[in-house]
């Protein structure tokens, strides 16, 4: 069953079982009502026997018939008895004994009493008088009152199911209508394949579940997006850069192979060879960095890593390569409560993005000293990494993140040109976000900045 369906199935019994449960208080009401204005009816009519027959001599004919005209239409099956002290009918000739002693002593005891026998209501009340004390028993049954209860009953069972088909339909388009939008999230992502992960759903306005649901999924197309990226450019650079070294080693050696050289001329050869050998080198460590990334971007592992300590780390790291004072650290402005310096990331991941803008620093500076600042509070943390190297002009600028693009300054530098572009995947995966100011000539500011 589709949840709209069972939806407006849900609410309209829910509905109906609260109407139903009104409804049925409703007749309690009317029926209790109904049997208490009845008795009322029946102690009427019991005093109304009491002025007629016991009192009779004490009231002028004209009040007498009054009474008869006025209270003296009889009841359904009504039946009116007055016994005496001795509890025998008096006045009213019945030879029949309607009700039994008890009864009659019982309305002596409590004054008065009210019956339901089956569905005939009964009323007794104690009487004194000048002739003597007696009670009086009127009884009848209410047909006015019942036959009220049916048509109110009837009128309830058709407003009930008239009521009810009204809601399940009312509530169905309802359900329709509340889940449209669910209905042309579903088209929109039935629309997309591994061939366009770039396209994303309509989130709406971002208040309700729906628009919520559409947020989280263009996360996972975007996390799915940077992982298929970072598989493509692995595939890509391994076959484009593993192309060129590989001929050119085959090259030198064949040409070495086809006549004897000089001791000279063996040297360049092997110089060569060695330079070829270096970039090969070069060259699967960045795959091999690349398929690391892609390993631990599909795990996604995440965790709270401490900004200020990984940066310490990274110290050591260069200082280690490139001797004391090759990578300066300055933390501006650092926080009061600890946590604020934490990253929800996957640390090998952050520590590849922010290496790959160490190393470019230093490779385009000649290994000029490269300063980060942190600068960091309770809604964001940035990292500031400035070097003195080349510069980048503003041309160049929106180019460098992408895949293999090498800026024509950069062209005498080794480097395969993918760094920029697996940093900047890593660093949208953490909910980052990274930019750059430089100039030609002065130098290159990358900032990675991260909410919280």
């Amino acid at each position: 069953m589709k949840i709209k369906d069972r939806l407006s199935m849900n609410f309209t019994l829910i509905s109906s079982g609260v109407m139903l449960v009104l409804m049925a208080a409703i007749y309690i009401t009317f029926e209790v009502y109904f049997h208490a204005d009845f008795y009322n009816r029946l102690e009427d009519r019991a005093k109304v026997a009491a002025q007629l027959y016991l009192k009779a001599d004490e009231i002028s004919s004209d009040s007498l018939n009054y009474i008869r005209e006025r209270y003296l239409q009889r009841l359904p099956e009504e039946v009116i008895r007055i016994y005496d002290k001795k509890n025998e009918a008096s006045f009213i000739k019945d030879n029949q004994q309607y009700w039994p002693d008890n009864i009659i002593e019982e309305v002596r005891r409590k004054k008065s009493i009210q019956l339901a026998e089956g569905e005939r209501q009964t009323i007794g009340i104690f009487f004194k008088d000048n002739q003597g004390n007696f009670v009086i028993m009127a009884s009848a049954f209410d047909l006015s009152a019942q036959r009220r209860l049916h048509t109110l009953t009837i009128i309830m069972l058709i407003l009930f199911v008239v009521v009810s088909a009204a809601l399940y339909f009312i509530s169905k388009w309802f359900a329709v209508k509340s889940l449209e939008p669910i209905h042309v999230v579903i088209k929109q992502m039935q629309t997309i394949r591994a061939s366009n992960l770039s396209q994303r759903v309509d989130e709406g306005n971002g208040k309700d579940e729906i628009s919520e649901l559409a947020m989280n999924f263009n996360k996972l197309l975007e996390h799915l997006e940077n992982a298929f990226d970072l598989q493509h450019a692995f595939v890509i650079n391994a076959s484009h850069e593993l192309r060129t070294p590989v001929t050119s080693l085959m090259g030198d050696i064949e040409v070495a192979m086809q006549q004897q050289r000089s001791v000279d001329e063996y040297q360049q050869i092997l110089n060569r060879l060695l330079n070829d050998s270096k970039r090969l080198r070069d060259t699967v460590n960045i795959l091999m960095e690349i398929a690391r990334a892609d390993r631990d971007y599909t795990r996604a592992n995440l965790s709270p890593v401490p900004v200020d300590e990984l940066l310490w780390e990274l110290q050591a790291q260069w200082t280690a390569e490139l001797g004391k004072g090759a990578l300066k650290l300055d933390f501006k402005q650092l926080p009061e409560n600890p946590d604020d310096l934490l990253i929800n990331a996957n640390k090998s991941l952050l520590v590849i993005a922010i290496n790959n803008i160490i190393s470019n620093a230093f490779k385009f500076s000649d290994n000029k000293p490269v300063t980060i600042t942190l600068v960091a509070n309770h809604t964001r943390v940035q990292l500031e990494i400035q070097d003195s190297g080349i510069g980048i002009s503003p041309e160049e600028q929106r180019k460098i993140f992408t895949s293999f693009y090498r800026a024509p300054g950069a062209k005498p530098y080794p480097g395969s040109g993918i760094g920029l572009y697996v940093t900047e995947k890593i660093v949208q995966l953490f909910n980052g976000a990274i930019s750059l100011h430089s100039a030609p000539g002065t130098g290159t500011t990358f900032v990675i900045t991260f909410s919280h």
